[in-house]
């Protein structure tokens, strides 16, 4: 059986407010094709909101989860309570402790009540098990603060745990997005979300690459599709039957299989090693990581790439004795909002350039003299930066770290495993998997790998084995393992697509040896060009030296203009909305989709409001040159007007 859909030219790509990838129950991402219709997101227009049935699951909560959560309102609410739901009963008591801090701390603590409702099976069914909710239950009013411990955290229950609770209460879990459901007809959505933020068993076979459900191409439609109806059910069954997903009981082997892969000890690790790669038969060697001793045991999976910074931020306070944290460069925005929330808080080297690295060790030392303590507990830094690409010298931190005794977190999804090589100078590794590792958009999921040649490995790995809880819902680990068997081949054409993407605009923008006279692009931030010698440091090597990492496949571009971004992104013919390292190319206004209650102070670090960022995918290359060179000879049509009236 296959599944097809027709598509037709110079459509709109996908109708704003639908799910991306189109037709994916469980999409991570939502399409915001216009300049226009980003603001109006961030500005919580009606018609944005009125059409929106996706989004990004920390932002906009899934419909499944909505839906359940009304239905546990109304069975334990008192008052018209709102509630959040949790997986297990610490994180419901995080979530309440999260909530008290910060309403006490803004002049009047909020009552919050925890409820446990265990959802069983109507008929005994040895194949399904209950399911524990807890649940946070707060006056209506306090939502907004319950939101932002699900923001900053990324560790409530998942849209596919929702659905499996509302499949054991007897409700439907069908949802607009899921392939079973039409399109809704534009400006007809079948939900309102009243959401305004987005502030068989296994045959051994060889599975086919891990495209999504339906995927639009570069510079076509999913406005005219037709697509075979198929109950959840029935996608289980293809998924399993046909060699692409292990059997729903076979979680745990998923996860030992992600574990392994992250870790770098899988001697075979290809499409064709999938169904052996999490049992007791596969081969396992030395890790691949570059730190002598890493195993499987060494790596945790968490639901989302937030809930693993979150964790890892959690492990250093519980693991040490607390002190305010280092954010290294400009960052991801809820990763210095988990700095900042929990703990004594941080200290900002927004730009994260090498003059910043000089500005930190004066900190080190003035603060070291004055306590007898460490001057700070961890300092956290992506590689490279989300949107400006940027790398720090890992090698220069990590010998302050070494000397001032703090802890080093880096946060690699951007530059990645098969690119990047960081765990030697970090102590801590996080990443989100939801991004290039799956590469499906359809799934969330994180990481968290210790160093074990780091000074605090036993003081870190003994907290971990006091307190860490598997909450990877089961069925999104089966999903991820199955999107990441061959994400190393994926990697790689996407880092070859990029750099040849990346190339065109470098050339055609001011930083160019020979500008053309109507530039529309004023900076190319990539990282051939945007700190490289730092990047290269840590660049993976073939073992004669070259290079074998790519650049990875993120770049942002600024304008010479605002009007001038506008009109590129709304010419791109890709999918537009928020969220990277998708298989398919994906582009945002990044700085007001994330900033835009603060563009001012985005702008400070060098995070213009014109800047775009952009995912690419696996599309063939020519079309992708092809369709990029359209959005940028618009763009300098724009710039070449006013040079022409003059």
């Amino acid at each position: 059986m296959s599944l097809t859909a027709t598509y037709t030219k110079n459509d709109q790509q996908v109708a704003m407010g639908l799910p991306v990838p189109p037709f994916t129950a469980h999409a991570i991402s939502v399409s915001l094709p216009t300049w226009r219709d980003n603001v109006d997101y961030e500005e919580g227009n009606k018609r944005v909101v009125d059409a929106q049935v996706s989004g990004y699951p920390r932002f906009f909560i899934h419909l499944s989860i909505q839906k359940l959560a009304r239905i546990c309102e109304q069975k334990f609410g008192v008052q018209g309570e709102r509630c959040l739901l949790c997986p297990t009963r610490k994180i419901a008591e995080q979530c309440r402790a999260f909530m008290i801090d910060r309403s006490t701390k803004a002049g009047s603590p909020v009552p919050v009540r925890l409820v446990q409702f265990t959802i069983c099976p109507e008929q005994e069914d040895a194949s399904t098990s209950c399911v524990e909710l807890h649940i946070v239950l707060f006056p209506k009013d306090s939502f907004p603060l319950a939101k932002q411990f699900w923001q900053h955290t990324g560790i409530c229950i998942s849209s596919r745990l929702a659905e499996r609770c509302l499949s054991l209460l007897g409700e439907d879990t069908g949802s607009p997005g899921s392939p079973q459901v039409p399109t809704p007809a534009p400006g007809r959505p079948p939900v309102k979300p009243g959401n305004r933020h987005y502030s068989a068993k296994s045959l051994g076979k060889s599975p086919p690459p891990s495209p999504s459900v339906l995927q639009a191409r570069f510079g076509q439609s999913t406005a005219e599709s037709s697509v075979e109806p198929l109950s959840k059910d029935h996608f289980n069954y293809v998924e399993e039957r046909y060699g692409r997903n292990l059997p729903l009981e076979s979680a745990a082997a998923a996860k030992r299989a992600m574990r392994r892969r992250i870790a770098g000890v899988l001697v075979r690790d290809t499409p064709k090693d999938w169904s052996t790669a999490g049992g007791q038969e596969a081969e396992l060697g030395p890790s691949t990581r570059g730190v002598e001793g890493v195993t499987e045991d060494d790596v945790y999976l968490y639901p989302t790439g937030m809930a693993a910074i979150w964790s890892g931020h959690q492990l250093a306070l519980g693991a040490l004795p607390p002190a305010k944290s280092v954010c290294f460069g400009f960052p991801y925005t809820d990763s210095l909002k988990c700095l900042e929330k929990w703990g004594p808080g941080c200290h900002h080297f927004g730009h994260g350039l090498d003059d910043d690295i000089d500005e930190l060790e004066k900190l080190l030392e003035r603060e070291s003299q004055q306590s007898s303590g460490r001057p700070v507990l961890m300092l956290l830094t992506e590689f490279p930066s989300n949107p400006l690409l940027r790398s720090a010298d890992l090698p220069r931190l990590r010998k302050l770290a070494d000397k001032y005794d703090f802890l080093v977190m880096v946060d690699e999804t951007i530059g990645n495993f098969a690119n990047v090589e960081v765990l030697p100078y970090a102590d801590i590794v996080v990443s989100s998997l939801s991004k290039v590792f799956s590469g499906d958009a359809n799934v969330m999921g994180g990481s968290l790998v210790l160093n074990p040649q780091g000074r605090h490995y036993a003081e870190l790995k003994a907290y971990m084995a006091a307190n860490f809880e598997d909450v990877y819902f089961d069925e999104d680990a089966i999903y991820m393992e199955r999107n990441s068997r061959d994400f190393r081949r994926r990697i790689a054409v996407i880092d070859d697509n990029t750099l040849a993407v990346c190339e065109l605009f470098h050339a055609r923008s001011l930083a160019a040896p020979s500008p053309p006279p109507a530039a529309a692009v004023k900076a190319v931030y990539y990282p051939k060009w945007i700190t490289p010698h730092n990047y290269n440091k840590c660049r993976v090597r073939r073992p004669d030296g070259e290079f074998a990492g790519g650049y990875g496949g993120l770049f942002s571009l600024t304008f010479t203009s605002l009007e001038a971004s506008r009109v590129f992104f709304d010419t791109l013919p890709c999918m537009k909305g928020p969220s990277l390292g998708t298989n398919f190319t994906l582009a945002s206004p990044y700085t007001i989709l994330a900033h835009y209650a603060e563009l001012d102070w985005a702008a400070g670090w060098g995070v213009e409001e014109g800047l775009v960022r952009v995912s690419v995918g696996m599309e063939d290359r020519e079309t992708l040159l092809r369709g990029f060179e359209e959005a940028l000879r618009a763009a300098e049509a724009v710039v070449q007007k006013p040079e022409e009236a003059q």
